[in-house]
Parts: structure tokens; sequence; C-alpha cells
């Protein structure tokens, strides 16, 4: 299988494409920390980038993935409306995956991994995955409910990942978490994860693929609060 796939769902541009020689190229934008996110200028770039590496045509594509969430609300809205412009363009089906789930599929090999993005309004979004299992559905917590998210009884100890875990370090390692140095790759969803959930997601159609925000878009709740 021949695919692209995508990832905007975080601040982070991720774009990866997959050969039939089962090789991942990826390319990414990392906007440095509170600079603002270039999902709609890179997106494409990033894409043709990454075809052009890979030694793959637009035509070569057998299908297109997407990162649906949970996330930013725009990075999301651009993501999915792009990868749904492209699908269709080419003829080809269309996949959503779960951003948390990729994001834990990059992290360490054999341990218990709690998904972590920061979800701003000082929330987080959560899911926890052990041994390729959902252990914990995709959720949107408080601080303060982290560390029992957090505390296992079995000896073990969740590997807390992403830019999530890095802003509540201190609750999730207050449950028992342990969290990476705020270096290490696993915190940042990867191409690879991306393009290997891509090839395995079932083809539901099209319409089918759409954001999960897992809660009211910001936008939603202002223009709640101005109507009389």
């Amino acid at each position: 299988m021949t695919l692209l796939a995508f990832d905007t769902a975080t601040p982070a541009t991720v774009v990866g494409v997959l050969a039939p020689d089962g090789t991942v190229t990826e390319r990414r934008d990392d906007p440095e920390p509170g600079a603002r996110p270039q999902h709609s200028g890179a997106l494409l770039a990033l894409a043709d980038a990454a075809l052009t590496a890979a030694g793959v045509a637009y035509a070569d594509l057998d299908r297109v993935g997407v990162g649906v969430g949970p996330g930013g609300f725009t990075g999301l809205r651009i993501g999915v409306s792009t990868a749904r412009a492209l699908a269709q363009s080419l003829g080809v089906p269309l996949v959503g995956v779960s951003s948390l789930r990729a994001l834990a599929d990059g992290g360490p090999a054999g341990d218990p991994v709690l998904a972590v993005l920061d979800a701003r309004r000082g929330e987080a979004f959560v899911a926890a995955y052990e041994d390729g299992i959902e252990i914990v559905a995709p959720s949107v917590v408080r601080p303060e409910e982290l560390p029992a998210l957090a505390t296992r009884q079995d000896g073990r100890a969740w590997v807390a990942v992403g830019d999530g875990a890095l802003r509540f370090a201190e609750e999730l390692e207050r449950g028992g978490a342990v969290v990476p140095a705020p270096s290490d790759p696993a915190h940042r969803i990867g191409a690879a994860a991306v393009c290997g959930l891509a090839a395995r997601a079932p083809d539901v159609g099209r319409d089918a693929v759409v954001p999960d925000y897992l809660r009211v878009p910001d936008a939603d709740i202002t223009r709640r609060a101005r109507t009389p």
C-alpha cells in the first residue's frame, strides 16, 4: 500500500508517506513554544516535500489518512478538510486515525502509555493504551483528575507522553506516572505512527471522517455567549 497521512491536532504539522516496501518518509514543522501553528501554510508544502523525497507521485497513492484528534479546533479543521479534498480529487479512500492513539504508538515499546495532549482552557485530552489495547477511551479532564488516572495498582507505571504530559507533569507524577524528559521524541506525534494506523484503518467512507473535538469549539462558546 502507498499512502499519504498527516496530523494537525497539535501545533506541529506532521506528514508521512508510506511506500509499498513499508518505509515511511516524514516531513514536519514544529513551531517554537508559544509560536503560532503553521498548519495552513505548511501542510501541502510538507506533503509535496515528503512525496518527492519518497519518490511517490500523488497518482500513486492508494489512500489518504488524517489524524482526527482530539486537538486544536483550527488545526483539525484544516487537516480534515485538506485530507477530504485530496482524497476526493484523487479518487482514493480517506481514513481517520486517533491523534492520541498515534501519540501512544510512538511511545516506549512494551510500556503502558498515557497519551496526554494540552487541551488549553486548563484541561487535557487523555487516553490510555496497554499492549495495543485501549484501556481508557479519549476524554477531556481537569488537571486535578490526572493523579487518579495515573495511579496503577499492579506495580507498573504509566509512561505519560505528549505536550499535555509535559504541562501537567507534576500531577501525573503525583499519581505514579513516568514523564520522559522534554527532549524525548515520544512527546511528538510521529509520521510512522500516523501512517501505520492509516494503513490498518477500515475504509468507512469519506463522509464518516470528521474531527473528534471531544468538546464544544471555542468559537461556538463565544457565539452562544453573544446570542441574546
